[in-house]
């Protein structure tokens, strides 16, 4: 039986999506699953699971933070030929005292190589999606303010979803100000963007572009068929792992699908969950 936490529109014959991704999670003991699917092509099929349960964004809040990067660009209030000088000192939003991204704990360590030296903005947008750069993330965060990443998240309907700071500041983390996020309103984000609701073209085509261009392709994507395009964002600290993605299936239109997982203590456990809904829903897309 479907559980009622589980909202269902499918097309109008009946799927056996839901009730597969279900039992697919059953098989996990503790797991904490939630899944929003969108087909861009039919309004009508779309599936959510617990997608309005409001979990730790881990990295995945760094789409919201590239998009606000760029809707002020259009606005001219940030140039994207700006070259800051890189610094490793930002500051906690609980009491303004300083702190720093480890290098050990950052997936782009190369890039605390260039300290002290100027770096494209571009570039520290870039290396923030496709590497998940925690030094790049607090350097765009602190020129495009928090507050303003979570004001355009309610313009656009991602009603939870919520910024409130960079990467490992331990002073808010002790507190529980965490950055947090929903499958629903990432599935709003991310059908934002490839809609082009977003922003102006072209920086909705930059920003496919870079999502397009992500190095991390251990979850949704190793679920399709090998070369199918996915613009999508990973994210993951201990117990949790996600991933949200736009899936360009070949000869139709592209689907949404995000899915958040916690209560996981096994990543590879995790991340062999991720594949299988993502290669579930794969079939269920082009079937």
């Amino acid at each position: 039986m479907i559980s009622t936490a589980l909202l269902v529109v499918l097309a109008a014959s009946a799927s056996p999506l839901p009730s597969a991704i279900q039992e697919r999670i059953a098989q996990v003991k503790g797991a904490s699953v939630a899944v929003a699917y969108r087909d861009l092509g039919d309004p009508k099929d779309s599936l959510d699971l617990e997608a309005d349960r409001s979990v730790h964004a881990a990295s995945t809040m760094k789409v919201a933070v590239m998009l606000e990067f760029f809707r002020q660009v259009d606005a001219g209030s940030l140039s994207l030929d700006m070259a800051p000088v890189l610094t490793n000192q930002f500051a906690s939003i609980v009491d303004g005292s300083p702190f720093a991204v480890d290098p050990k704990d950052d997936e782009d360590a190369a890039l605390h190589e260039r300290m002290g030296q100027p770096v494209p903005v571009r570039e520290l947008v870039e290396r923030m999606i496709t590497r998940s750069s925690n030094l790049a993330t607090n350097a765009v965060i602190a020129r495009v303010d928090a507050k303003r990443v979570t004001k355009t998240l309610r313009a656009l309907g991602a009603r939870r979803m919520t910024v409130l700071r960079g990467v490992e500041d331990g002073k808010a983390y002790a507190k529980g100000l965490n950055n947090t996020t929903t499958a629903r309103d990432m599935a709003v984000l991310l059908s934002a963007i490839e809609r082009g609701m977003a922003a102006s073209p072209a920086s909705t085509q930059a920003m496919r572009t870079i999502l397009l261009a992500q190095e991390l392709n251990q979850e949704i994507p190793a679920g399709l068929p090998a070369g199918t395009p996915v613009a999508h964002k990973t994210g993951q600290i201990s117990g949790v792992l996600h991933d949200a993605a736009i899936v360009y299936p070949p000869g139709r239109k592209p689907y949404v699908l995000v899915v958040l997982t916690s209560g996981i203590p096994d990543e590879q456990v995790a991340r062999a969950l991720i594949v299988d809904v993502s290669r579930m829903v794969y079939a269920h897309a082009t079937r």
